[in-house]
């Protein structure tokens, strides 16, 4: 229906309501009125049949497509929303005909019209970045990416100049002004302040590769200790190993301390650094009996006779007294359990020989002296590195007493009552 038919339905309408005694002012509205319900009735049918062939067009083209971006086109409810772009132009185009008795009714009809199309705008808009995000998501190369943080951005700014623009089309008066420009500034910066600062943190925490998603994460802070799900502009949101969630302000990622275990994840292998304290009473030099009961352990067999060779013909050069052990050279019971431990990672085929392994002495404590073994395991699962450790320190544990060594530990009310 265009405008030269529709004048044509509105006066033929007037004139026959003018013939049947009606008052012009009467007949005008009443022909008005009817003319507004068959064009309403008109574009609701014309929406309703439009809104089928282009969603149906859609899906018919999507399935017949290798690529999934339509796909997430149709799912984002795209086809929908620029479906009512056809109805909503004819009612724009068709409105001041309707109302062109009625100037002021017609003016507000555009004004509701024009806003309803800004909003549209919108829609669409947040469709296509919805489709682009879920898109891309799919690709390998953007998994890790915080897609999220910067959708959100875009649509802030989408929806920012759309409330621009419907307040120009409500009140006529133009945002263009620096004067308005810098009150809303103003009230856009104290309102968005969060916004803006995760914002910022996003695209720090994207551009320097903090965190990605997927990554394990240890925040204190926050008492979060799990892998990253979700990096959005407000959050980042962490699935604890007890499978409860942790929401973190993205901001505190480049604001505060946080540990990143990645680097473990994509390295060759996972540290084990874990100490046994020795009671340091128990430490001694060996004897000659004593190394000889030792030389029974097989896997310091071969170190033992090697040292035992040095330190006697050091001591003949040297013509030390071995009427006393401290005199000369000599072998201790902790240098040679040291040695067992050292030996024990090397024999374990779960310890990666190619990345750092020692077994050392830390500064003696009230404790005890600690004797920490520092290596990397290869599997880096948790559960599986866990079973890795224990069983090194359960055999090394058992061995102590094997090296005339004692564990150190706190007395307990059994050992009090012992001495009683």
């Amino acid at each position: 229906m265009d405008q030269e038919t529709l004048d044509f339905y509105n006066c033929w309408l007037q004139n026959v309501f003018l013939e049947e005694g009606m008052k012009l002012f009467w007949a005008v509205a009443l022909g008005t009125i009817l003319n507004v319900i068959i064009v309403g009735l008109s574009v609701l049918i014309l929406d309703i049949a439009t809104r089928k062939i282009i969603v149906q067009t859609f899906k018919a083209f999507s399935t017949k497509t290798e690529t999934k971006f339509d796909d997430y086109l149709v799912k984002s409810n795209f086809p929908r929303f620029v479906s009512h772009f056809v109805p909503l132009s004819i009612i724009w185009y068709l409105t001041p005909t309707l109302f062109a008795e009625y100037p002021a009714i017609s003016s507000f009809a555009l004004t509701i019209i024009n806003v309803y199309f800004i909003f549209l705008f919108a829609l669409v808009t947040r469709s296509v970045l919805r489709t682009t995000r879920n898109y891309l998501e799919g690709k390998e190369k953007y998994n890790d990416k915080p897609l999220d943080s910067y959708i959100q951005v875009m649509m802030i700014f989408v929806w920012g100049i759309c409330i621009f623009l419907i307040i120009n089309q409500i009140t006529g008066y133009s945002v263009a002004s620096l004067t308005t420009l810098g009150a809303a500034s103003a009230v856009l910066l104290l309102i968005f302040k969060d916004t803006i600062l995760g914002f910022v943190a996003s695209i720090q925490v994207s551009v320097n590769d903090i965190v990605r998603i997927g990554d394990w994460i240890t925040f204190s802070k926050f008492g979060a200790d799990g892998y990253v799900t979700e990096i959005n502009l407000a959050t980042v949101r962490v699935q604890n190993f007890d499978n409860t969630y942790t929401t973190i302000p993205t901001y505190s990622l480049i604001a505060d301390s946080f540990q990143n275990w990645r680097g473990m994840q994509e390295s060759k292998g996972r540290r084990i650094k874990r100490a046994i304290f020795i009671k340091q009473s128990s430490i001694k030099f060996l004897s000659l009996d004593e190394i000889e009961k030792m030389k029974h352990i097989q896997l310091i067999k071969p170190y033992i006779e090697h040292r035992e060779k040095e330190v006697t013909k050091y001591n003949k050069n040297n013509e030390a007294d071995k009427s006393l052990l401290i005199n000369g050279r000599n072998q201790t019971n902790l240098g040679v359990f040291r040695k067992y431990a050292d030996a024990i990672l090397h024999e374990n085929p779960a310890i990666n020989k190619d990345m750092f392994l020692m077994v050392r002495h830390l500064a003696p404590t009230d404790k005890g002296i600690p004797i920490e073994i520092f290596c990397y395991s290869y599997d880096k699962t948790w559960e599986n590195y866990e079973h890795i450790q224990a069983d090194i320190f359960d055999h090394l544990l058992a061995s102590v007493p094997y090296f005339d060594l004692e564990i150190f530990e706190l007395p307990t009310g059994a050992d009090f009552n012992a001495k009683l």
